[in-house]
């Protein structure tokens, strides 16, 4: 069965919870990267005019990414990870969503979080993407050590 591991990272936590994922699955990675990178200015979620927090107060935000997503048509399954925002995915992941053409593939998601738990971003994800078969998802914490599913 052929994987791929789709996810967005900034500070790097949730790129080393992919790593490993793809290391105990043998699945391929794909980094989700916007087509201007965030600074640690765009990133203060306290400042309501910072980068982040414009893109996450408006839900029809989709930043350019810097590559072409990948052709998923040989896949099986894919896993999507990113770091909780605002308690949702951030918007690159958005864009990578609607680019990626999904419909037909088992998806699963993974999370990196300081504080917040995984319930409402997946609830969210599956309420903004009903065509896609999201099966379940997971917070990530630590080593990763086996399959999320």
């Amino acid at each position: 069965m052929k994987k791929l591991i789709a996810y967005f990272s900034v500070s790097g936590v949730t790129k080393r919870a992919a790593e490993q994922l793809a290391a105990v699955t043998g699945a391929d990675l794909y980094e989700i990267r916007p087509e201007m990178p965030y600074s640690r200015e765009d990133l203060d979620w306290r400042n309501k005019q910072s980068r982040s927090s414009l893109e996450m107060m408006d839900p029809s935000s989709r930043p350019a990414l810097a590559q072409s997503v990948p052709d998923v048509s040989s896949y099986d399954m894919v896993y999507i990870g990113y770091p909780i925002w605002w308690g949702v995915a951030p918007r690159p992941v958005n864009t990578f969503i609607e680019s990626a053409h999904l419909e037909d593939k088992p998806v699963y998601i993974f999370a990196t979080s300081g504080g917040s738990g995984i319930d409402y971003a997946l609830k969210d994800m599956k309420k903004n993407y009903p065509s896609l078969d999201i099966r379940g998802g997971k917070l990530l914490k630590g080593k990763v050590e086996s399959d999320i599913i």
